[in-house]
């Protein structure tokens, strides 16, 4: 007899039943009530030296991001997979895709895989996260917060970047600029969005809500705002886009409406990624340590696991001004 009858019997998946015989805090009342039945029921014996073994350290980490495409998470996992292995850890990588759904599932697997610890740029709000935040499993939380959850985060400094970067344009005399926003159902997204709408805020900015497109931090997103900006009437002289994918998506629109960057629109990105340093000009960005945030995660969620209180933390921003900003307003032509 094996846990796949006890499961069969107790109607949970097979990593349901393990998670209840070795006495994982992520299961619900009715499942663990079920499974013991089973057991009962069947006269299961757990093997001894397997539920030994379960109880044990694996000495790995999960790692859940939202979409492994985007060069800054891509940069945010090798800084926590070499962190990691200073601490004796590997690292099992989840990709989510900006998906509850499928970071749900990714979860689940981690959990079934009896991970050490977890670390995740959330996705959704705190009932979507219920299994991860009611399953016991020391978490900590990158890049992104969830409003209301207990779990100690390290996060970008959100706002002094648009600042600067909305007060650099000023500076250069651009009036109409244009917003690629991030998804309000994430943090990051939103506290973006909303330092924007407070750096032109009593400028002599034209605040103008066809002057925001709200993307999804994807590419086709960030072409989505740049067709939008550009075939308004009176179209923004300087764009910024929330992320680097967005970033990228909006360049691709740019050149194929043959609008110069640098010369007809002025441009600032988010994550220094190197190639925004490659292009010709070379982008301004909007930038944070994301090794650091890499590495005080891991430092953090090791803490986290010997017991011990992290406190949350805040990492600074700053504005990089490269050829993408020009020195006047012409506006796009195309």
């Amino acid at each position: 007899m094996t846990i796949k009858d006890v499961a069969g019997r107790a109607g949970v998946s097979t990593a349901t039943a393990s998670r209840v015989l070795s006495g994982h805090p992520s299961t619900s009342p009715a499942a663990r009530t079920a499974v013991e039945q089973a057991v009962a029921d069947l006269g299961f014996r757990p093997n001894a030296q397997a539920r030994s073994l379960r109880r044990t350290t694996t000495q790995t980490l999960g790692l859940l991001l939202p979409d492994i495409r985007n060069p800054f998470f891509a940069d945010l996992a090798h800084a926590v997979e070499q962190r990691a292995r200073d601490f004796g850890y590997l690292t099992l990588f989840g990709n989510a895709n900006e998906s509850v759904e499928q970071q749900d599932r990714y979860f689940d697997v981690m959990l079934s895989q009896r991970v050490d610890g977890l670390i995740a740029a959330p996705q959704g709000d705190r009932a979507s996260l219920a299994g991860i935040l009611g399953s016991g499993l020391p978490t900590v939380f990158v890049d992104r917060v969830i409003d209301g959850a207990d779990v100690p985060s390290i996060s970008p400094d959100n706002r002094t970047g648009i600042h600067e970067a909305v007060e650099h344009l000023l500076g250069l005399g651009h009036r109409r600029i244009g917003y690629i926003a991030g998804p309000q159902s994430t943090s990051t997204g939103r506290e973006r969005l909303r330092a924007y709408q407070e750096a032109i805020s009593g400028t002599a900015a034209d605040d103008d809500g066809d002057l925001v497109h709200v993307g999804d931090f994807q590419a086709a997103s960030g072409a989505a705002g740049a067709h939008a900006l550009l075939d308004l009437a009176d179209p923004p002289t300087a764009v910024l886009a929330a992320d680097s994918l967005m970033s990228i998506g909006a360049i691709g629109v740019c050149n194929k409406r043959g609008v110069a960057i640098g010369a007809d629109l002025a441009f600032v990105g988010y994550d220094d990624i190197e190639a925004f340093a490659l292009l010709n000009p070379a982008l301004t960005v909007i930038a944070h340590d994301v090794d650091a945030m890499g590495r005080g995660a891991v430092e953090m969620l090791v803490a986290v696991i010997a017991g011990e209180a992290a406190e949350s933390r805040v990492l600074p921003s700053r504005l990089i001004v490269r050829g993408s900003t020009m020195d006047s307003p012409k506006g796009p032509s195309a």
